[in-house]
């Protein structure tokens, strides 16, 4: 990715590094996880303050962001590693290690998402008129409005608790098949015995190949499901044609900044201090800024197509998030989730300091969780065009409820990553980056 003209400077030249003897995740990854419990604890207890004050709407409604954020990190790291084993390329040798952690927490994002299934009736139609003739009663009763029962009975084949539990077993099913293949093909490759060799290389490069190839259109496809069924059906009426592939650019977008600031705050201590260049880590912030402007050029389509539509079931989804006090929301949105990550990584001199890069990514995964807010709240009819926060504090379990279900997964995806060794062994691109530094 890095080419010599973006290299200046000139570096001391004292011949290829080698790896450290041990390549475990340092002692201090286990100080991480406990603080990530810690704090998981405290918002627990906070949420709880909230549910028992009358917010329970809201602490599901939080709940449904935090495991969104959960599934957007584990599954978005599978996808990922597929899209590195199809692509090539050293940041894979940087990220493998943790994208498969992260793949590794998906049986954890299988079980939390059993609340949002069960308590699903408080947060989509779907759930609440499970037939036509609970449909059409709370039509009699003005409960919905007619499109959103014509909606219902249209879309219930999919959209049904039967029919989304079937949907969540098949997508975590397959899901933890490829991250289990994997993961295990991970550890096989870096004790085959012909290890360092060109066969060795090729021969697991196809294996991987193959796998993730196909892997990559089927996570696409699920991913899709995911986001219909649970984010696009809190709205019964409105549907986007681009709606997975924005979920699946968020998923990198997020997945980029985790992964990028899990290595650069383990660089501080070996193995990984030895494998982490400047010049690599001005790539991987190169790789980030694509993902951020995709992110910007994908979601501005959206809004132009439905806009200059002027359709009038599909306005409302965005008449919903600019109206009232949620115009405030949508201009901070704007400039938290795209407009300081785009800035901030064209900068050449902040891609390439390890302090800078870890408070942006940092703030890239604070900015897609305040983005998902935006997404999610708008939906219910005591939120849409006029966001209310005096006398409704019940709604700061946006804050308190997505902070203990993220927690709580971070200390997973750090026990994880504890698990096996951080560097990869028996990959054609180590003996590169070993060699001397040239950027500074």
């Amino acid at each position: 990715m890095a080419h010599g003209q973006e290299h200046h400077g000139h570096g001391a030249h004292h011949g290829p590094k080698t790896l450290p003897a041990s390549l475990a995740a340092p002692e201090v990854v286990g100080a991480w996880r406990t603080r990530a419990l810690l704090v998981a604890a405290v918002a627990a207890i906070a949420s709880l303050l909230f549910l028992f004050s009358g917010g329970a709407d809201h602490v599901l409604r939080g709940y449904l962001l935090g495991w969104i954020l959960t599934f957007s990190v584990a599954g978005g790291g599978l996808c990922l590693l597929m899209l590195q084993y199809v692509s090539g390329g050293k940041w894979g040798l940087l990220l493998r290690r943790p994208l498969e952690a992260m793949s590794r927490t998906l049986p954890l994002v299988a079980v939390l998402v059993i609340p949002i299934l069960v308590w699903g009736g408080r947060l989509y139609q779907w759930a609440k008129y499970t037939t036509v003739e609970a449909t059409e009663e709370a039509l009699h009763s003005k409960l919905i409005t007619e499109a959103q029962a014509h909606s219902l009975n249209f879309k219930r084949p999919m959209l049904s608790p039967t029919s989304v539990a079937v949907q969540m077993v098949v997508v975590f099913g397959i899901l933890i098949l490829f991250a289990t293949l994997l993961n295990k093909w991970s550890l096989q490759r870096d004790a085959d015995p012909e290890k360092g060799s060109q066969g060795s290389y090729d021969r697991w490069r196809i294996k991987f190949e193959n796998l993730s190839g196909i892997g990559v259109l089927i996570y696409v496809i699920l991913l899709t499901v995911v986001a219909i069924d649970l984010v696009m059906a809190l709205d019964v009426t409105w549907y986007s044609s681009v709606w997975g592939l924005l979920f699946l650019v968020g998923q990198g977008y997020i997945v980029l900044a985790l992964a990028v600031h899990t290595v650069i705050r383990l660089s501080s201590y070996e193995p990984m201090a030895t494998i982490l260049r400047k010049t690599e880590q001005y790539d991987l912030g190169k790789f980030m800024l694509g993902f951020v402007m995709l992110n910007i050029y994908l979601s501005f389509a959206q809004f132009l197509i439905i806009w200059s539509g002027n359709q009038p079931e599909e306005i409302p989804w965005y008449l919903n998030r600019i109206n009232g006090g949620w115009w405030v929301i949508c201009t901070c949105d704007f400039i938290f989730h795209w407009v300081i990550p785009f800035c901030a990584l064209l900068s050449r001199d902040l891609k390439r300091s390890k302090s800078k890069m870890l408070a942006l990514t940092g703030w890239m995964i604070f900015a897609r969780a305040f983005d998902l807010f935006w997404l999610i709240e708008p939906n219910f009819p005591d939120a849409a065009r006029n966001l209310h926060l005096s006398g409704n504090f019940s709604i700061l379990a946006y804050i308190t409820v997505p902070v203990a279900v993220f927690a709580l997964w971070v200390a997973y995806y750090l026990t994880t990553l504890m698990s096996r060794p951080i560097v990869v062994e028996n990959d054609p691109h180590t003996e590169e980056i070993l060699e001397p530094e040239h950027a500074h």
